[in-house]
């Protein structure tokens, strides 16, 4: 199979998988930028995806953090609107993501690298992973501001063969990409991002982003300027029960945080202990 073939056919897979998810997942991330690091809890339910912050800096929150995040959750679990409106900008993010996928094929030229094997984070555990360089395609025109970014990045495609899954993507913007002639803005050269996927190892062949890393500056509207700068890594993935909600959601979360505050202190009772029997 051409190079070429392959990122179609991995393409369409990822699509395919994107558009029927199926399965829902409780993880954990651990996210490091320059302002120091964050520990949250996801669930993903039907209705959007649930979060609670859990540590900061590696520390545990205190008393008036957690109330924070409890109080947080509880206004989404009770404001319809202001849920259906988290859950649209999940689907907006979802679908921009779709939309770099779709144009892999299209937007660069691939040649094969070097291989592989797949690990417990990266690809299927045991199976050929597939390196293919890439640069952009002259002949390929952005259809969009979203897509603009593509014409100015190359790196490394890494494509499990087994499953025709993307295990990993590299790129680097080897170039200033400017937007609106300039006036809308421009990412700097230099500019770095990684996501990285894995079969997720709970027998339904379900799989999962584990590592992003993000490092981009550039400018927007002309005067703002603009630096993201992240590494995320993300583990311990639990399959939920289907049709799962939010508030039930939230409720899995809350039971999760109490158990890792038990641990962290094992001496002091549980909120169950605690109520009168």
């Amino acid at each position: 199979m051409s190079p070429g073939e392959l990122v179609r056919v991995t393409a369409a897979n990822e699509i395919a998988a994107a558009n029927h998810p199926g399965v829902l997942h409780m993880f954990r991330s651990h996210r490091q930028t320059p302002r120091g690091s964050q520990t949250r809890l996801y669930v993903e339910t039907t209705e959007a995806l649930a979060a609670m912050l859990i540590a900061s800096n590696d520390q545990p929150l205190t008393a008036q953090q957690q109330k924070t995040e409890a109080d947080h959750l509880a206004w989404l679990m009770n404001t319809p609107d202001q849920l259906r409106k988290k859950h649209a900008r999940e689907k907006e993010d979802e679908e921009r993501t779709l939309r770099i996928v779709k144009a892999l094929p299209y937007a660069f030229r691939y040649e094969y690298a070097a291989t592989e094997n797949g690990a417990t984070e990266l690809g299927e555990t045991g199976s050929q992973l597939v390196k293919l360089k890439f640069t952009p395609n002259p002949a390929y025109s952005p259809p969009s501001r979203l897509e603009q970014v593509l014409a100015g990045m190359q790196g490394d495609l890494l494509v499990d063969t087994r499953a025709r899954r993307i295990a990993r993507i590299d790129g680097t913007l080897f170039r200033e990409v400017t937007f609106g002639w300039g006036i809308i803005g421009h990412l700097n050269k230099g500019g770095h991002f990684l996501v990285q996927q894995a079969d997720l190892g709970l027998g339904d062949g379900s799989w999962g982003i584990t590592e992003i890393s993000l490092n981009v500056t550039g400018k927007i509207l002309l005067f703002k300027s603009l630096s993201m700068a992240s590494d995320e890594v993300l583990s311990d993935f639990r399959r939920m029960p289907e049709n799962l909600t939010f508030a039930q959601g939230v409720a899995l979360l809350k039971t999760e945080q109490e158990k890792l505050a038990h641990n962290n202190h094992p001496d002091q009772p549980s909120e169950a202990q605690k109520a009168p029997q």
